[in-house]
């Protein structure tokens, strides 16, 4: 059976007796033009066939209707809707909390986990957690921040700058686009054309 082609209907279509016009003009199931018709006869047409008469353009003077069979459409619709669904990356926004006085392995951790995160193509949001006394001295939770920036500027680009939210500073991170394209020049080897020159 060849290939239907995708028509474009609106989710408020009318089908069968459901569209009240005088006359439309009339698809046949294959694409083909079969002219402006009355309605009930059009109607009878789609019956014959042991179709639906689907309007998929309620705009047009007189309006465009198809005979169709409607619940397979909607069917493969869906199935459609569902595939373009699944295929779609989501992009979800991971969060590392660390405190102003982190250590330098608990940081290495927390870079790791960061690292991971703008990899897989997620935006990271850092949280310095400030306590009591640590909020006069707000520039060490700046510098564990730029720290962590530091180590993973190559794979992130900066969203939302260091600020001040209540307790916590927060900075938002981004991963570059071009993470997710495949680098064509690294997979070439350079180093072993001279050894075959000799």
């Amino acid at each position: 059976m060849p290939e239907k082609e995708v028509t474009a209907i609106s989710q408020d279509q009318r089908i069968n007796e459901a569209i009240r016009v005088r006359e439309v003009r009339l698809v046949s199931h294959d694409g083909e033009q079969l002219g402006i018709l009355p309605t009930h006869e059009a109607l009878r047409l789609a019956r014959e066939r042991g179709l639906d008469l689907v309007e998929v353009a309620a705009q047009a003077r007189p309006p465009v209707c198809r005979i169709m069979d409607y619940s397979r459409w909607k069917y493969e619709q869906s199935k459609r809707m569902k595939e373009a669904r699944k295929r779609q990356k989501v992009q979800d926004v991971k969060e590392v909390k660390m405190r102003p006085t982190i250590d330098d392995h608990d940081f290495e951790v927390k870079a790791k986990a960061c690292d991971r995160f703008l990899t897989e193509g997620d935006k990271v949001k850092a949280t310095i957690m400030f306590r009591g006394r640590e909020m006069a001295h707000l520039e060490n939770g700046q510098r564990v921040l730029e720290k962590l920036l530091e180590r993973v500027k190559d794979l992130c680009v900066v969203e939302r700058a260091p600020r001040i939210e209540g307790r916590n500073m927060i900075m938002v991170l981004s991963p570059r686009p071009q993470q997710s394209q495949p680098a064509g020049p690294k997979a070439v080897p350079a180093a072993p054309a001279e050894p075959e020159a000799k």
